[in-house]
């Protein structure tokens, strides 16, 4: 049996009723950690997170799925962790990302909106003698490598 999918489906029956949570990774590691990363479209409660983690240890106990010691981690990514869904892109609308494309560039710029197949975002451009200025860059999901959300300290 694979665990990944029997924790996913795990997980989609405790979150069943909330649609406003949704998975975004789960990973068993060759140490025994399983990690499940869960996020909502307004974030997610930590007892939201303890309930998830409740539930699918007791039943991956239960059905013994997994035959050697473990550990499970359940928890919202945190702002290291890339974006993987467009819900993550949405619910990150207004905030500054680092975009890797998949030809090695990197871009930056504030997310102003997503279609189903790219992302918009602002980015300041400047060239030499010229005030910088805002344009909006639209940018294809395929192209991207990895996005990560910038943290604002002002």
């Amino acid at each position: 049996m694979n665990i990944e999918k029997r924790v996913k489906e795990l997980v989609e029956e405790k979150i069943a009723d909330k649609p406003n949570l949704f998975i975004v990774d789960i990973k068993m590691h060759p140490n025994g950690k399983l990690v499940i990363l869960v996020d909502g479209d307004n974030g997610i409660g930590i007892d939201d997170v303890a309930g998830i983690s409740r539930y699918v240890g007791f039943k991956l106990e239960e059905e013994n799925v997994i035959e050697t010691a473990y550990n499970l981690e359940v928890s919202s990514p945190g702002l290291d962790v890339p974006l993987k869904l467009i819900r993550q892109y949405i619910k990150n609308i207004g905030r500054n990302l680092a975009i890797k494309m998949a030809d090695g560039t990197k871009r930056e710029g504030k997310l102003s909106s997503i279609t189903e197949d790219a992302i918009v975002i602002e980015e300041k451009v400047k060239e030499k003698g010229k005030k910088a200025e805002v344009i909006e860059v639209v940018i294809p999901v395929n192209k991207i490598a990895e996005t990560k959300v910038l943290i604002s300290f002002k």
